[in-house]
């Protein structure tokens, strides 16, 4: 396997290790503490975006000094081991303690995209950050399965060891990459000078283009994940059914849709067309499919999210792609972190909403707040934005590049 066949797949142990508890947490904390509130709930899934919000700015200035991964053998080694004391803990509090020390070491991991960037030309980012959404709904949809049959079968405890043991195998991977001498090293003293440089000059007004796509990521995170943290609570209710494995089934629909949408754009472009590329009508689909998700039948909540599931992977691969088009390779980490922290601002606060609309409302609130959460980025889109169709970026690589090595359809 080459380095980026590792890399995405030590993307994909990373986000089943992180999939496995996300929808379950109301029923871990009722299971192994008797916590019912949902206020609780949603401050900790909020505590851990807090963590990684703050960790990962760090992690990425380290990074401008030790290779990221020689980096990830120590963070994930340290991950780890806060998890399997966190399996330990007798006490809610202890429990919070160790396992934000967890998500702290854990942010590390997200480095490697931006490292993968680095490796890849500008005319494949496109089919790259595809396949990494990709990845990512693929894990989310084994985790959420995984966890669920986990939680189920053997309990709280048994799902803090399968979140620990992803840890762990990503230090070995990343300390077979080091001894094979696989990995390529990006922090030569020439880069440091020129980052830090480039350091220097950039100014807020250099960094607004940025500034305004985090705004949009923020307010998009927080629609798109208002519905996580009791969506598997929601999918019991309304069907009558309380196996964990049905609904982490009915929570990874989107991943399946994410694969099945990736493998249609390749089968397309391979044979010379092209999918329409509309931010604003994405985010428009993606709103009616959670205005379905409040619906009380179960067919249309399937059907919702189907369509949720589309434009959620089509606008990701969107915000993604004009993340690396704004920046330049130096800078490729440390805008990362800086959009990074805005999407996990949106997460939090997002976090914080569910427990609270949970708690007053009801649980099929959240969908409808989502949904207009969607029509407001996509007016935000088009004010203070305005992004790019995907056949002009495709104009403007060719432009550039004349003779590409590889067009974004063969990546896929």
């Amino acid at each position: 396997m080459n380095l980026r066949v590792h890399i995405i797949t030590m993307t994909v142990l990373a986000v089943i290790s992180d999939a496995i508890l996300i929808p379950f947490y109301p029923q871990f904390f009722s299971a192994r503490y008797g916590i019912e509130s949902p206020v609780h709930v949603g401050a900790y899934v909020a505590a851990i975006s807090i963590a990684v919000m703050c960790t990962l700015p760090f992690w990425a200035r380290v990074a401008r000094r030790v290779e990221p991964v020689h980096l990830l053998v120590y963070t994930q080694f340290a991950a780890g081991t806060f998890s399997l004391l966190s399996d330990w803990a007798p006490t809610v509090e202890t429990y919070w303690v160790l396992s934000m020390l967890m998500f702290m070491c854990k942010s590390s991991y997200l480095l490697m995209y931006p490292y993968l960037m680095r490796l890849t030309p500008k005319e494949q980012h496109a089919g790259t950050i595809g396949i990494l959404s990709v990845v990512v709904h693929f894990g989310a949809i084994f985790g959420a399965v995984v966890g669920g049959f986990v939680l189920q079968t053997w309990g709280p405890c048994a799902s803090i060891l399968a979140m620990a043991a992803g840890d762990y195998v990503q230090m070995v991977v990343c300390l077979y990459l080091i001894l094979s001498g696989k990995f390529v090293r990006v922090n030569t003293g020439e880069h440091a000078q020129t980052e830090a440089a480039a350091a220097r000059r950039d100014g807020l007004l250099a960094r607004l283009p940025i500034l305004k796509l985090a705004l949009v990521m923020l307010m998009f995170d927080f629609s798109a994940y208002l519905i996580r943290p009791f969506f598997a609570l929601y999918w019991q209710a309304m069907t009558g059914n309380d196996s964990e494995l049905v609904s982490g089934m009915a929570f990874a629909i989107p991943g399946v849709v994410a694969i099945v949408a990736l493998r249609l754009q390749a089968w397309i472009r391979a044979r010379g067309g092209h999918l329409p590329d509309h931010t604003v009508g994405n985010l428009l689909l993606g709103a009616v499919g959670l205005l379905l998700h409040a619906a009380s039948d179960p067919v249309l909540i399937v059907l919702g999210r189907v369509l949720y599931g589309w434009a959620f992977f089509q606008i990701i691969v969107k915000l993604e792609v004009n993340l690396f088009r704004l920046s330049t390779p130096q800078r490729y980490a440390n805008d990362y972190a800086i959009t990074n922290f805005f999407q996990n601002m949106g997460v939090l606060l997002s976090s914080f909403a569910a427990g609270a609309i949970v708690k007053q409302y009801g649980l099929h609130v959240p969908f409808l707040l989502a949904a207009a959460g969607f029509v407001l980025t996509a007016l935000l889109d088009r004010l203070i934005l305005k992004v790019p169709s995907a056949g002009h970026i495709a104009q403007s690589a060719k432009e550039a590049h004349p003779t590409p090595l590889e067009e974004p359809a063969h990546v896929h």
